[in-house]
């Protein structure tokens, strides 16, 4: 009786255990199709921003852009790209934190770390708190980056409005963050206490080569000036050579593609694999029904 009893619990066992792989098996080749799709869709939206980028008119900062301008019959461009050399109007900014470093937008992050004490697993938790974010900015211009003509100059407007404006990082420093008084009363109230304290400056250098891609004017007094687009397109400051950063946007499909193709390859060679072991399985299991019949009528 025992040792049916064990027989039987090795069989489930065994029932389970082949389920539980072929499940194993069954996400894996869903999961390999679904990250490729997932890659997929993100390649053909990078790759259409990559079509749609390289369809916007490129302008070098000369003369002859003035002379285009003035003879056209609103003295706009509503969209281009051009790229020049980081020059303030007036006074720059200097850094806070960095000697003999200067810029025309500078922003400056002080992020507090608390932890709060979770009351069912009484574990230390840690959690952003007190975001404080300040910037400044100054007028600044683009000026030509191969210098021939160091009279012509751009005035870049509204650089706050450009979306996704990333600027370079300067300065950053952590350190621990100090508990005041009234940090004990709040510990008792609600479980958080001071952890860390994160200090970070970004500027937009002087002597930095800016791409920006936007609406170029010629206005009344003959000044360049770069703004954003009227008809909603995307106003953005770039800080790298127009170049590069075609190069990178380049890069970014590439991988997308790579990524698409290696999952989309695993998924099939899991889902080729998953049929070819349950085909010979089958197989296995009619030429042993065959041999049991042939034994039995040999008899």
């Amino acid at each position: 009786m025992a040792y049916l009893i064990a027989q039987e619990c090795l069989f489930f066992r065994k029932k389970m255990g082949d389920s539980m792989y072929s499940s194993l098996r069954l996400i894996s080749i869903g999961g390999s199709f679904a990250l490729s799709g997932l890659f997929y869709h993100l390649y053909t939206k990078k790759l259409e921003e990559l079509q749609k980028l390289k369809e916007i008119p490129r302008v070098e900062l000369n003369e002859d852009l003035i002379k285009t301008l003035d003879s056209s019959h609103q003295k706009c461009l509503q969209y281009v790209a051009l790229e020049g050399i980081v020059k303030p109007d007036g006074e720059s900014l200097a850094s806070q934190f960095v000697p003999r470093c200067f810029g025309v937008i500078q922003r400056i992050i002080i992020q507090e770390y608390r932890r709060a004490l979770n009351m069912i697993t009484y574990i230390w938790d840690s959690k952003k708190q007190n975001h404080k974010e300040v910037i400044h900015t100054v007028p600044f211009s683009l000026v030509p980056v191969s210098g021939y003509d160091p009279g012509i100059s751009v005035h870049v407007d509204s650089p706050l409005s450009a979306s996704d404006l990333s600027l370079e990082p300067v300065y950053c420093y952590i350190r621990k963050a100090k508990m005041a008084f009234t940090d004990y009363f709040v510990l008792e109230l609600n479980g958080q206490k001071p952890w860390w304290l994160e200090e970070k400056e970004e500027m937009l250098k002087v002597g930095s080569t800016l791409t920006g891609f936007g609406e170029l004017i010629l206005d009344s007094n003959r000044m360049l000036r770069l703004r954003p687009p009227e008809n909603g397109q995307k106003y953005l400051l770039i800080i790298s050579d127009y170049r590069s950063y075609l190069q990178h946007q380049e890069s970014t499909v590439t991988v997308w593609k790579v990524l698409t193709g290696v999952f989309g390859l695993l998924g099939v060679a899991l889902l080729l694999l998953r049929i070819y072991r349950r085909f010979s399985r089958r197989r296995g299991i009619s030429i042993g029904k065959r041999h049991t019949i042939e034994e039995t009528w040999g008899r």
